[in-house]
């Protein structure tokens, strides 16, 4: 099963379910079916997006229900159904069943960990959460990030034009992370945590230049339009979204999907942090394998630099 390429431009490859996600390997890989979908949802029709947080919340108990019970459920037509099946890369609902009565099992039964925290929660009921989704987090990102995007965006990177890296509040810090990576590594960037700074330097971008913008929903504004500019001006852009159908991912010549989990604690932006950095890390560690020579060398170097202030 693979996402349809016409929903997801630079994703309907199925990074979902055809690369990523089955070399993570058995139960530990999280699920990529529901993750997929829950990174589409906001970009789904009202309908749509009915049936989709169903299947996000309770895929065993959509699994188990015919298309007349799952009407009821969702308060949405048959035919609606059929289409969103059909979306999300199947032939029609009892493929989609199918598929989600494997990624029910492959989850196994809800367990106290997959809980929300609440206030009445323990410290150390709060440290087993957070591990559990973050490690969730991680998982699925595994699943979604697809290796040809990720590809695509390290030979940009490695390329010898202008890099800038943009992003605002928490993906400003993944954004400022790439930065300090790369820079280790002597690939010089900048990185853009307001939008004047990041649109003024889009638009001196040209063609062999790269603009990255990191955004957990792929409709903030302060990264919109820098991102904008720099496609319009020729520059290779790439996007690292939870959302790889938002306005941001459609701009993006490679899109790198993480999948971030909002909890009553921490919102989208703040659940995403994790796995952005997880595909931070990925293509920082590609482009370093790229440039091998040229990296190694930079890495002793900035080490032996900051061993000698360490006994300085």
């Amino acid at each position: 099963m693979a996402v349809r390429s016409s929903l997801v431009r630079g994703y309907g490859a199925g990074p979902a379910l055809s690369g990523a996600g089955r070399a993570t390997g058995g139960s530990d890989a999280g699920d990529a079916l529901t993750a997929m979908v829950r990174g589409l949802l906001p970009s789904l029709t009202p309908a749509a997006a009915r049936i989709a947080s169903l299947i996000v919340e309770d895929p065993a108990q959509v699994a188990r229900s015919t298309i007349s019970e799952l009407s009821a459920l969702a308060g949405t037509s048959e035919s609606s159904i059929v289409r969103t099946a059909r979306a999300l890369g199947f032939a029609g609902y009892p493929e989609l069943r199918l598929a989600l009565a494997a990624s029910a099992a492959r989850q196994g039964p809800p367990t106290t960990l997959s809980a929300g925290i609440t206030p009445q929660d323990s410290a150390a009921e709060v440290i087993a959460k957070l591990v559990h989704t973050e490690a969730q987090a991680v998982r699925e990102t595994a699943t979604q990030l697809d290796p040809e995007q990720l590809g695509g965006a390290v030979t940009a990177v490695c390329g010898g034009g202008q890099l800038h890296i943009a992003g605002v509040g928490a993906s400003g810090l993944v954004a400022q992370d790439l930065q300090q990576k790369l820079a280790r590594i002597g690939r010089p960037c900048h990185a853009h945590g307001d939008s004047q700074s990041a649109l003024t330097s889009a638009v001196l971008l040209e063609e062999g230049d790269v603009f990255l913008a990191v955004s957990h929903s792929g409709e903030t504004r302060d990264v919109l339009e820098p991102l904008r500019r720099a496609r319009g001006l020729g520059a290779t852009t790439v996007v690292i979204t939870n959302h790889p159908l938002s306005r941001a991912a459609r701009l993006a010549d490679f899109v790198l999907v993480s999948a971030g989990r909002e909890t009553m604690f921490r919102p989208g932006a703040m659940a995403s942090r994790i796995s952005q950095l997880v595909v931070v890390d990925c293509l920082f560690v590609c482009v370093a394998q790229r440039t091998y020579d040229t990296s190694s060398r930079a890495l002793r170097i900035t080490h032996q630099a900051l061993e000698g202030d360490r006994r300085g």
